[in-house]
This record gives structure tokens, sequence and C-alpha cells, in this order.
């Protein structure tokens, strides 16, 4: 890694120090983007740099450049919208504010077109300094047809790679520096541009997780406290209740004896071909107050609704309706990988006394975890991100009267809660954008420090 930065840092180093000693074509092209391939008859290739140039400063002198300017003040607008009486047509005329949503978003915009500027103007210089060599080589400019040819051919993953990485960076580098931004504001129901103005609060935001109490600015933080150690509670549960459960379902099935194998199998691969998001609106019915299981069983349990206990009983379905629809994908995930481990290791272990316990926990089980690592860690992090089992079973609810505080509910996750901040009549978009930040954070971390420490990235060739 160390070698890769120096080798960088001495490209770069390497690419300037060309630059003072090249052609009077590459220094007017540092300032007239594309003169210097003009100059050199490459007139498709200069043109369309010309061009890329005098769009940027248009959009910046008539457009992206008061955003921009307004951003560095400082503030996100100073005039609100407004109605004045007008005595003369006797009607409200609208004076037309600062719209802070506005400004923050096209300043992000301009900050990116900026950087992509950059980056052409980068492509730019180096072309010319490629001119430079090759004339210095005593060889010829390349034509139009020539550089055509070469992006069909040697640089064509380039141009299958540009769609794509343009989507990235419209709809998602750009949405997330937005978000990340808006943390920093106070953008919530009461400062909704245009009829009124957010501003920058530093960390404000942030400081309110680590407050705890039970009233004012501090039940914030013990709202998301409570939601969090919820969201973990989950995710643990959901993650290792279906892993588990599976597993063992799958050592079942493959066990040799076991009759009618196939049918087992294919009866799994049916209850994933329905819907997930059918399968829990049809068990959000059956457990309904007056839903079948309640008929059935003669019995008037609120087994979604019910708020004793800290909600316990709705807590408790909602993993066990999660282990329904999971428990089919890590049996079919785990009968595959079975009949893959090494018959010679269980041999070997039945030859030196092993019993079935011994050999589970001592083969079959650290081949599994070795095999499923990363699956494993991905489903951990999608289950404190899993928005359908709860939004559709309980809606995040219910609501308990004694807890409810920032419209978090009883089984809310860190992200139903997210979606309520910003859906609800009373939006508070600064506090869900912590949240968001706070969610990625926590994924990427136990993402990153899970997988270094699993035998699947120490112990790579165990198993080969």
């Amino acid at each position: 890694m160390g070698k890769e930065k120096k080798g960088g840092v001495n490209a770069v180093k390497n690419c300037f120090s060309q630059i003072g000693h090249s052609s009077l074509c590459t220094k007017f092209s540092m300032v007239f983007m594309g003169i210097g391939q003009i100059m050199r008859k490459q007139f498709v290739k200069g043109f369309f740099y010309l061009f890329i140039e005098i769009a940027f400063i248009l959009y910046m002198v008539f457009f992206g450049g008061q955003y921009l300017a307004k951003l560095f003040e400082g503030h996100l607008g100073t005039v609100t919208s407004t109605e004045v009486w007008n005595e003369e047509t006797m009607v409200y005329d609208k004076i037309v504010g600062d719209n802070s949503f506005l400004i923050l978003l096209y300043s992000v915009v301009t900050l990116v077109i900026i950087i992509a500027f950059i980056a052409v103007w980068v492509l730019n210089v180096k072309g010319n300094l490629a001119n430079d060599r090759r004339i210095a080589e005593g060889k010829s400019v390349n034509t139009f047809k020539q550089d055509f040819s070469a992006l069909l051919n040697e640089n064509f993953h380039g141009v299958l790679l540009f769609l794509p990485l343009l989507g990235l960076l419209v709809f998602t580098v750009m949405p997330l520096i937005f978000m990340i931004l808006i943390a920093f504001t106070n953008y919530d129901y009461q400062h909704l541009p245009p009829g009124r103005l957010f501003d920058w609060v530093g960390f404000e935001n942030f400081i309110m997780l680590f407050k705890t109490g039970n009233s004012g600015a501090m039940l914030f933080g013990t709202v998301f406290l409570r939601v969090f150690v919820w969201t973990i509670i989950w995710a643990i549960f959901a993650t290792f209740t279906n892993y588990f459960l599976g597993m063992v379902i799958a050592l079942m099935i493959n066990k040799k004896g076991i009759r009618f194998k196939a049918l087992w199998r294919t009866l799994f691969v049916v209850v994933i071909a329905v819907p997930q998001f059918v399968t829990l609106l049809l068990m959000q019915k059956i457990l309904d107050g007056d839903g079948i299981l309640n008929v059935v069983l003669g019995t008037n349990i609120r087994w979604l609704a019910d708020t004793r206990w800290n909600s316990l009983i709705p807590r408790i379905v909602i993993i066990v309706v999660n282990i329904w629809i999971g428990v089919p994908y890590t049996i079919l995930m785990c009968s595959g990988i079975l009949m893959n481990i090494p018959s010679d290791f269980n041999e070997a272990a039945r030859i030196d006394g092993a019993n079935v316990v011994q050999i589970f926990f001592k083969i079959t089980l650290p081949y599994m975890l070795h095999v499923t690592g990363p699956h494993l860690i991905t489903q951990f992090v999608g289950n404190i991100n899993n928005f359908n089992v709860i939004w559709l079973l309980t809606g995040g609810g219910p609501i308990d009267i004694n807890n409810y505080a920032h419209q978090a509910q009883s089984t809310d996750l860190l992200v139903t809660w997210l979606y309520r901040l910003t859906t609800d009549t009373n939006p508070q978009y600064n506090f869900a954008s912590v949240i968001g930040i706070i969610i990625f954070i926590i994924s990427a971390s136990l993402s990153l420090l899970t997988y270094s420490k699993s035998s699947s990235a120490k112990n790579e060739e165990d198993y080969q």
C-alpha cells in the first residue's frame, strides 16, 4: 500500500514536471482547453474540450456560481419568501426570497460539476503531454479515426463504464453528500422553505444523540438509545436464528437415510417463490386481533399490538415470522455447501473416534462459517436495515404512550424511524439525516471489523 501511494505521488510530480517543459500548445490548453489539439489538427477532440470549458464557464457565471457563493458565505439564505399588501392593486404581492433547500442542493451539484470539470481538464492536459511525447519521438499525433478505434478496443472498458459511473454520481454520490450536509442544519418542520429558512448548526444534532433524559432536547438521545438497542437485538436474533435453524434443517435433509430429499427441498423453494411482501401481508392479517390465529385458538391476544412488557409479544412474533420467511434461503444455501464438504474430513474424524456432535463442531460448523462468513455479515447488516419485515407487519408500532416520543414507536428500527421522521406531519429531516449517517457508520464498521477477523479473510486457503 505504501509503495502504491508513493508511486501515485511520483506520477503527479512527474506530470507537473512535464508541464514545465511542455510545448506551447500544451501551455495554451491549460488555459483554453482543446486549443492544443486544434493546433495539431485534432479538431473533434479539441472542439469537444473547448465546448466543455465554455459550457462550464457559462454554468458557473449564470447559475452555479451564485448558489456556491451563498454556501461559502456561511448561511443558507437571508430573505424569506413572503406576501406584502399592495395598496394600489388591493392584492397581496408575493416576494420571492431565498430557498435554503435549493441553495444547498444546487451548491452540491455545482461542487460535483467542478470536480468533474477538473477531471476533464486533467485528461486534456495529459492528452497534450502525450502528443508532445509522440512528436519528440518523431511520430505523428493520433487522428480522430485512431482515437475512435482506441475507444472501441483497448479503451472500450471506459466507454462501457461511463454511463454506470454517471448514474452512480447522479443518483448515489450527490444524494449522499446532500443528506450528509442536511445533518449539520436545523432543517425540520419549523424551518421549511420557501416560507422559512434553515441554516447550519454544526454538530448540534449529533451532540443530542449523547444527551439522555426524560424531557426537552435530551429526550431525543433517550429515544435514539432505545431504538438503537432494539435494532441490534433484532439484527442478532433475525440473523442467527435463520442461520443456525436453516443449517440444522439442511443437515437433517442431507443426512444419509432421509427419504424424499428432493421433495423437502422443493417445498422450501415454494416458500421462497412467494414474494416476501405477500407473505408478510398475509401473516399480518393472520396475526391481527380478529385474525385467523385468534379464531382458531379461541383467544383475543393482540399479537402485533400488545404494549405490555415493552411490547415483548409483538417483538417475539416479528422474529418468529422472520424465521418463517428467512430459513428456506439458508437451507438451500447450506444444502449446496454441505454436499461439497470433503468426505475425507468426516471419514478421518470417524476413524479417530469422533461422534456426531464433535464432527459438527470441529468440522461442519467451521467449514460452514468459513464459506458463509461474508454472507452472514451481509445478512446481519441487511437486518439492521430490514425495512420490509417491520413495516409490513407492525408499521413500527404499536404506539406505547409511555415511551412514544420523537415519532418512534415500539418496534421501530433505526431505518423505519428514519422513514417516519421524513414522512410524518412534523418532519425532522435533520435528525433523519443524522440517523442515516449513524446507520452507515454502524454497518460499515461492523462489516469491516467482522470480515477482517473472520476465517474467510484470515485463513483463505484453509479449505482449498
